[in-house]
């Protein structure tokens, strides 16, 4: 008689075993009860190990300890021997919790239980970073882009690319080399044991972007450059969904909330001579759209589509799919800009007039479903509005559910008033003159 697996079960104790530094290249040991996991992260980027960026890499330690401890849930986590103050504390407790609350929700657990332990008193240390050299991580989609060009003619810019061990991510390599900017790069290798389909570890979402924004502020207190500069936009902060009262957000870590305290944990480690900010956080969707149209250069080689990054090569779409949320939705911004027939050149179809994505527009624009895609896309009013601009466009006449579906979302705010400053934003004096 064959037993039946009963599924994950959550574990006792997750364990930060510790760091080992090797020349550039650094392991993060980590404990799942008797299961150990080790990531490895190598840096590419020209610098040397000073006492700022390794009280840094301290942090990402914390945070990247997440994809690990996903597996098991356990109800303890213990820092050891890490180095921690009460503002890291923080913004570890809110990426444990709100960051994981996505994947707390599809399998069904709750992380209002646990307890951290452990840890030992931080020694501040200071950067001698230029606030003018900045880092800015890239990623090969419209919002990386608009940063680095917005910001082109004010500070002396580098790329930040994080790659996996598996091989660099043609589209975003092609993107960067139209910068003509130099890039500072990272290879992170997961632990193969987390990438396996083990039927005993829970699988979801993990806060990825802090643990990216981590490792450039490593980077940029190892190089001597003063800021990173994120492209998180205004509608990251909008929760997908509230369960029981508690907001459950995709882009958590995308979130002007975390954004805060993550400066407040980098203030505290490195005091202020670190500058992490979003250029784009009092900026929507749609204005980030606009400003993309106008770099044509781009347009060619641009990717956002979630199945071109995924971290084994030979299941790495070579082109748009155009059946993802994330296909559907940046076509959709994209159509108020940029013509139909570019539109069409770009993605290598036409998704806004494909009756199969009737129902996924719906739910971008906030009909059918009950909450946003959990994906990296914007809020329901932003897309309504995109829609309400497609469907008076003659070019799309010729697809009359794009009209219906948009009276029946009935967009809250004009176009004219998402393209203007959303709320506000930590972007320091240096990175605007």
């Amino acid at each position: 008689m064959t037993s039946v697996s009963a599924g994950p079960q959550r574990r006792d104790r997750f364990t930060y075993v510790g760091l080992t530094l090797d020349g550039d290249t650094v392991a993060a040991t980590y404990q799942l009860d008797d299961v150990a996991f080790t990531e490895v992260v190598s840096f590419d980027d020209g610098g040397s190990w000073n006492d700022a960026a390794r009280n840094l890499l301290n942090l990402w330690f914390l945070v990247a300890g997440l994809s690990y401890y996903k597996a098991g849930a356990p109800r303890l986590v213990d820092f050891a021997t890490t180095p921690v103050g009460p503002a890291s504390r923080a913004f570890f407790d809110a990426a444990l919790r709100d960051g994981l609350a996505e994947y707390a929700v599809r399998n069904n657990l709750w992380l209002d239980d646990i307890t951290v332990t452990g840890g030992v008193a931080l020694t501040p240390a200071v950067a001698s970073g230029d606030p003018r050299r900045v880092l800015t991580p890239f990623g090969g989609g419209i919002d990386s882009i608009v940063t680095v060009e917005s910001l082109r003619a004010s500070v002396e810019q580098t790329l930040f690319v994080v790659s996996p061990a598996g091989g660099r991510f043609a589209p975003l390599e092609e993107a960067a080399a139209v910068s003509g900017l130099p890039v500072a790069r990272v290879t992170r290798t997961l632990d193969p044991a987390i990438r396996a389909a083990n039927p005993s570890f829970f699988q979801g979402h993990v806060p990825v972007t802090a643990m990216v924004t981590l490792l450039a502020a490593v980077a940029a207190a190892r190089t001597g450059r003063g800021g990173v500069a994120m492209s998180n936009e205004h509608s990251a902060s909008m929760p997908n969904l509230e369960r029981e009262g508690h907001p459950v957000n995709h882009q958590w870590s995308k979130s002007w909330v975390a954004e805060q305290l993550l400066a407040a944990a980098i203030d505290e480690q490195v005091g202020g001579s670190v500058t992490v900010a979003s250029f784009l956080r009092d900026r929507s969707e749609l204005w980030v759209a606009q400003q993309f149209a106008q770099h044509t250069g781009y347009h060619a080689t641009f990717r956002s589509c979630n199945r071109a990054f995924t971290h084994d090569p030979a299941r790495r779409a070579a082109h748009w799919c155009g059946e993802c949320d994330k296909c559907l939705f940046i076509n959709l911004v994209l159509a108020p800009f940029v013509s139909r027939a570019s539109l069409r050149t770009i993605f290598g179809s036409e998704q806004l007039a494909d009756p199969a994505r009737q129902d996924q527009l719906a739910t971008l624009v906030g009909i059918g479903l009950d909450h946003k895609p959990f994906d990296c896309v914007g809020d329901p009013d932003e897309c309504a509005t995109a829609l309400a601009a497609v469907a008076v466009d003659p070019a799309y006449a010729d697809v009359p559910w794009l009209a219906a579906l948009a009276e029946r979302a009935g967009a809250d705010r004009t176009l004219t008033e998402l393209l203007e400053p959303q709320g506000g934003n930590r972007v320091p004096p240096t990175w605007l003159s």
